[in-house]
């Protein structure tokens, strides 16, 4: 199986067991403690969403606040790239909104670049929300 592939259907299945297990303390809550422990488990499960929420607002805004596609060092960016990293997490390293490079295709990567100070740029591609490869280009010296 390719890479990408895995990364889709792992990224499924974590979604997949995340409701199995909301629906699974719904049902136990139920059967337990009644309607006490219903509520108990919807209200559980409503703050770990607005948790997650939460998170993603602080760091849109985050990014917000900054100059599109300009990081302070490319090529400490280019570093801490993985494959697999979540655009959120690529904001939460960058700091900054990346400037897409890519135009809108069914099944087309998605493109976004940084450019430092220096004139040095990393390129960022991402199938699926997920990063499956990336470019350092240094300015000419």
């Amino acid at each position: 199986m390719k890479a990408g592939l895995v990364d889709r259907v792992r990224s499924r299945i974590n979604a997949a067991s995340g409701w199995a297990l909301a629906v699974a303390a719904v049902v136990v809550g139920y059967i337990g403690y009644g309607w006490r422990g219903l509520a108990l488990a919807l209200t559980i499960t409503v703050f770990w969403l607005l948790l997650q929420f939460s998170r993603a607002v602080r760091v849109l805004r985050e990014a917000s606040g900054k100059p599109v596609g300009q990081v302070p060092n490319a090529v400490m960016l280019h570093a801490r790239l993985q494959v697999g990293m979540r655009l959120p997490a690529i904001l939460k390293i960058t700091r900054s909104l990346g400037l897409k490079t890519s135009e809108e295709a069914a099944g087309a990567p998605e493109g976004y670049s940084w450019t430092d100070a220096g004139g040095d740029q990393v390129h960022v591609e991402l199938r699926d929300g997920r990063v499956t490869r990336w470019e350092l280009q240094r300015a000419a010296a």
